[in-house]
């Protein structure tokens, strides 16, 4: 059995452009992708935002910044998703007041890089094809005791976690490593 994300918009046939599945409803679009197949997440921000700004639509906020990590994760589809995902878990198991917020949007990366903070950025979290970087913002200044930091060395203050598929961290460390970053 294949895995998949759908999201139904019941409105999708007011969105530009319309989200790409029929429905039996005549206004009902839904936007459908299937595990391991490329994610389209610039249209998806776009058909939601367009969503919440159609007449009705009044009750339906804006994505939150955990909204957005929580979609961009979702999309991915593949063994980095579920890793950041993990990650992020320990991070507010670690640190329970943390602020996600997302930065850095580009035309190359148009849903940004997932940031946690509190009193400052605490780490950052990006996909790359091959591995999964957390970069700790002011890791240099931080006790690492367990050589979590396996990345990073050439810049003056940041330090950061490389993890590759099927790569892991001790989730002990990691935690107490999030919680000397708050």
């Amino acid at each position: 059995m294949s895995k998949y994300v759908k999201i139904a918009f019941h409105n999708g046939a007011d969105l530009k452009p319309i989200p790409p599945v029929g429905s039996t409803q005549a206004k009902v679009r839904y936007a459908h992708w299937d595990e391991g197949k490329p994610f389209d997440e610039a249209a998806l921000v776009a058909w939601v935002q367009q969503a919440a700004s159609l007449p009705g639509s009044e009750d339906v906020s804006e994505l939150t910044p955990s909204d957005e990590i929580t979609a961009k994760l979702a999309g991915l589809n593949d063994w980095r998703g579920e890793t950041l995902s993990r990650l992020r878990i320990l991070i507010h198991e670690a640190v329970p007041d943390v602020v996600e917020t997302v930065k850095w949007r580009k035309p190359s990366n148009p849903s940004g890089v997932p940031v946690w903070e509190k009193n400052g950025i605490i780490c950052t979290g990006e996909v790359y094809k091959a591995y999964v970087k957390l970069t700790f913002a002011k890791g240099a200044s931080l006790p690492d005791p367990t050589g979590l930091f396996n990345a990073g060395f050439g810049g003056g203050t940041r330090r950061a976690i490389d993890l590759k598929e099927g790569e892991w961290v001790d989730e002990a460390a990691f935690k107490a490593l999030v919680r000397e970053a708050a």
